[in-house]
């Protein structure tokens, strides 16, 4: 009488009925791969430990961009006087995107660029490697502390600056937090950067989450040994970063 098996996967359905004419011993069996049933990823993944990387790198920009005309509702707000000689007095605006939820303060004399990925771009006119740049993307974080403290991501920071071709060295200065609007964190991390794009720069970032969406300041500013950043524009460039905001 014909005996009767069955191979199958308990993932793809029934089995398939297969006839034979004598009993033979099995052969040897390889173990089938489990169904994937996985529950879902935890609050900070690996991939949403790149995704924070990726974006902090994401800024500063090239100069290569169009010029686009400042944004509306914008209002003086600051001018610091006595700048060191030769030296321009930056006049700072206040500039809102309420679309995206955040404020900050920025140089009136700085047009608004456009770039792709940036949520916004402002550049000194005829040295674009002067710039303000803000990223805002969605990430799993309800909060910038889930991810680490202000130093693990500034070294996380200079990590992605090193691993790329143009750079040649980058060095972390300052690391800190303040407390923002309705007592959210915002970390401020300051650094120089010497790369083959631009030169030596100094370089202010300011991070924080809200409403599941990472918001990043990126302040580049020329820092060379031949014109190394000035006193006062640097006064006015810590005010660009102490003023990044949700609204």
């Amino acid at each position: 009488m014909p005996l009767v098996g069955s191979v199958g996967c308990p993932c793809r359905g029934p089995p398939l009925k297969l006839a034979g004419r004598a009993q033979r011993p099995p052969p040897p069996r390889t173990i089938a791969p489990k169904c994937d049933v996985s529950s879902p990823p935890p609050l900070l993944t690996r991939r949403a430990v790149s995704a924070v990387t990726l974006l902090l790198t994401a800024i500063p920009f090239p100069a290569s961009s169009p010029q686009l005309s400042v944004a509306s509702a914008s209002e003086t707000e600051a001018e610091v006087p006595g700048g060191e000689a030769g030296t321009p007095v930056l006049e700072l605006e206040r500039y809102t995107d309420k679309d995206q939820g955040f404020t900050l303060l920025k140089p009136a004399s700085w047009p608004k660029m456009e770039k792709a990925g940036a949520t916004a771009l402002f550049q000194q006119e005829g040295k674009g490697s002067n710039n303000i740049g803000v990223v805002v993307n969605p990430v799993r974080l309800s909060s910038l502390t889930d991810f680490g403290t202000p130093q693990f991501v500034a070294d996380r920071l200079l990590q992605a600056e090193k691993k790329k071709e143009s750079t040649k060295s980058a060095e972390v200065i300052s690391t800190g937090e303040r407390s923002g609007h309705d007592g959210l964190t915002v970390y401020e991390i300051e650094y120089t950067l010497d790369s083959t794009r631009g030169g030596m720069k100094r370089i202010f970032t300011a991070a924080f989450v809200a409403s599941r969406k990472l918001y990043l300041l990126n302040v580049a500013y020329s820092d060379t040994e031949e014109k190394p950043l000035d006193k006062q524009t640097r006064l006015v460039l810590e005010e660009v970063l102490h003023s990044f905001d949700t609204v």
